[in-house]
Order: C-alpha cells, then structure tokens, then sequence
C-alpha cells in the first residue's frame, strides 16, 4: 500500500516501537516525512531479541522521518512524562499516539506467578492507561488527533480467557480503555481505536514464545503497519470507538492482495486470538488445512483410538536417545482426553529418555499438555502442528512453553 504524504509533520508517539509492529508503523509513517517518538525499554541489545530504540531511530530517519528515542518503561509515570515533554519540546506537540507495548505470557491461572500478573497488568493495562491520559492534553490541541490501541475486540467467548485469563484480562484492558475514551473524548475531537491482526504476525517475539518454525503461517508486520496508516488517515470525529480487524481495514479502502502480506504467499494461515469470525468457520478450514479433523471425521477413527495411542507411544520410544535428551531437556505429562483418558509422560531430560502410564518417577514434569486422544494421534503423525493446535485451543500447555516448543524436534523425527 503506497503511502500518500498525508503524515507528513504529525508526531506519533509510539509505545514498545523499537522492534515488531511498533517500529514498523514508525517506518511507514516516516515514509511520509513524519515525527516519531519511540517510547520503549531497550537502549541496549537484547540477548534474544533483536533492535533498540537507537536502531531504530536509525531506520526511521533513514527512511524520511524525524526520530525523538525515549527510554520509557511505561510503568512509571515520570518516565511517561518525561518523554512526553521531550516530544512536545522537539516537535511541538503530539498528534497521534500508538499505545503498542504490551507483555504476554500464555499461563493457566494456577501456572501465572503473581509477578508475571503484575507485570502484564502494569503494562498492558495500567501503561495504556497512563500513556494516554498524559498525551491526551497535546492531543486535544492536535489537528486530526488519534489514539490507536493494539488490543482486540472484546469477545467474551469463555474459549478465550480459559487458558489464560490473567493475559486476556490484561489485553482486554487496552482495549477498555478504547471502549471507553473513545466516548469520553469524543466531543474533543480524538479518536480512539483498537486494532488487532485477524492472522498470527511474524516478529521475533512471536519466534521467541513458539518458535520459527511457525513462521511460514504467519502474516509480515506490514499489514498492521498499512492498516494502522489508513486509520491515522481518517477523520477523527467521524472514525472513533471501533474494534478494527487489519485486513477489513484495508478492504475497506480496495486492497485485494493479501498474499504480499504472508511471510509464505499461498501458506495455510493461523489464525490469531480473540477474532470473532475464527470460529467455527475459520478454525475449522484452518483445522482441515493441516490435518486436524471436525467432530464427524474424529467419530469415524474413534474404535482405533486406545490403539493407535500406543503405536504412537511405542514409535517414541524407538526414537529415544541421548542426543534427543541433549536437544530437548524437558519431562512432558500428556494429560489424555476424550477417547482415550488417562496421562503418559515422555522424559527427556534423563539419561537417554524414558516414557510410560502415569506420573513421571521424577515426580515432576516440566511441562503439561493437555488434549484429546485423537488430536494427540495426529499430532505426532505430523497431521496436526502444536503450534495450531495450540492456537485454536486444541491443546492446552502448563509449564514451562520454551519446552513445548522443543518437543517440535520429536515431532520432526516421527513424521519422516
């Protein structure tokens, strides 16, 4: 989506923007000759995670823009002001804000120490909260002022908050603090938005939580980056208070070529959290896309199920082996649902790895993954990938994520 100049001379003030879809809506507004305050945490490198606020302040001027780098941890309110009185005495003021640091952890509530609690809330939450209230006098005075929070739509599907609630409540409120400024600051003239993509995006954060190998389901950054543009694009008084879904925005105003947004054009896609619409319909084609199966299919494999568990299990123990032990290091528990009930554990993170019925000896596994027999089957066979079936809320995980994703090697070595 080609730029129109529209953003030329506006000030964004962008939270969490050295790196992913903050700073790739920085790159497109200053692609318009834009002002960019990046308002992030990293001024150093990240031992995983690539880019700083000064790299990216880097390629922002590079690409036509004017860059003010901040280092705001958002859930300090000095910090906060601090940064927003560097903007508005650099560019004179603040015509959009990008409320985009955000903190995740996918934990079931008893797995969620109140630390990562704390954290998502303070940030997620609390830093929207704050960021806003302090810009918000600048943006009053702005011409065509916007808020843009990215956080989803508010669905209350129980679906959505049950393996994890601690993260859905902090993300929902962000998108709360949409619902409800959009009306309090409506005769001000400022917009307040929430936009969510419909498809899980690529960013090495997203690699970091579940791994590369996802990246090929994935959509780049840019279609957020052209979705937020159109946005900032709008009259404010005249768009305020939706819940926006990037590639509606963009069909909206005539796009019709998604492919060049894929990491992988012509790629099955996996579908991101909390978008109505996913399912059943989209979850389902996104299921049958990779192997999994609708509930009629699952009925017509259900006398073979007890069996074709334990020729999984006996295939895993065929590949068990030091070397594996080495790569993995993790004791999984399979808590088996549906056809098949019970729980098998699989160690490998002793010896050259051990597996059966039940609790592992250690008495402690480090990871817990809880599923239907059938699905189960089909993920070992290569069928059904953890990663969607994580996604669509086939699988649930306890413990330690990092480990899951590792289990991805075994699933390798049994599907070829």
């Amino acid at each position: 989506m080609l730029n129109t100049g529209k953003l030329a001379g506006k000030t964004l003030f962008i939270t969490g923007a050295s790196r992913g879809i903050g700073k790739a809506v920085a790159l497109k507004a200053a692609r318009d000759g834009a002002n960019v305050v990046i308002a992030a945490k990293t001024d150093k490198p990240h031992p995983t995670l690539p880019g700083t606020i000064y790299t990216a302040a880097e390629e922002i001027e590079a690409a036509g823009g004017k860059c003010l780098p901040c280092i705001v941890d958002v859930r300090f309110e000095e910090a906060v002001q601090s940064a927003v009185d560097e903007a508005v005495k650099k560019f004179g003021g603040i015509d959009i804000l990008v409320n985009n640091a955000s903190a995740i952890s996918l934990t079931d509530t008893l797995s969620t120490d109140m630390k990562k609690y704390d954290l998502m809330n303070s940030i997620n939450a609390r830093g929207t909260f704050l960021v806003s209230k302090l810009c918000i006098p600048y943006l009053k005075t702005a011409k065509n002022p916007h808020i843009l929070n990215m956080s989803p739509p508010l669905n209350m599907s129980p679906k959505w908050f049950s393996g994890h609630v601690a993260y859905t409540m902090a993300k929902y409120g962000m998108s709360m603090c949409a619902l409800g400024m959009a009306e309090e600051f409506k005769a001000d003239g400022i917009a307040v938005n929430a936009l969510w993509p419909r498809t899980a995006i690529i960013t090495a954060a997203m690699e970091m939580l579940i791994g590369s190998e996802v990246s090929k389901q994935c959509r780049k950054t840019d279609i957020m980056a052209d979705a937020a543009y159109v946005i900032f694009t709008k009259d404010s008084r005249n768009f305020t208070g939706n819940f926006c879904i990037d590639d509606e925005v963009l069909k909206d105003v005539g796009v019709t070529d998604f492919e060049k947004y894929s990491v992988v054009p012509g790629h099955p896609l996996l579908p991101d959290f909390f978008v109505e619409g996913e399912t059943p319909e989209g979850i389902l084609e996104q299921a049958q896309q990779t192997g999994a199966t609708s509930t009629s299919e699952t009925q017509s494999e259900t006398v073979a199920a007890d069996t074709e568990t334990s020729k999984t299990f006996a295939k895993v123990q065929g590949l068990l082996n030091e070397e594996l032990v080495k790569s993995v290091g993790g004791v999984f528990l399979f808590d088996l649902k549906g056809d098949e009930t019970g729980t098998w554990y699989v160690d490998l993170k002793n010896g050259a790895g051990s597996l059966g019925k039940g609790e592992p000896p250690s008495g402690k596994a480090d990871c817990t993954m809880i599923l239907k027999s059938a699905d189960f089957n089909k993920m070992f066979a290569g069928k059904l990938k953890p990663a969607n079936a994580f996604m669509m809320g086939k699988l649930k995980i306890k413990g330690d994520m990092g480990k899951a994703m590792k289990l991805e090697k075994l699933l390798k070595s049994l599907s070829n």
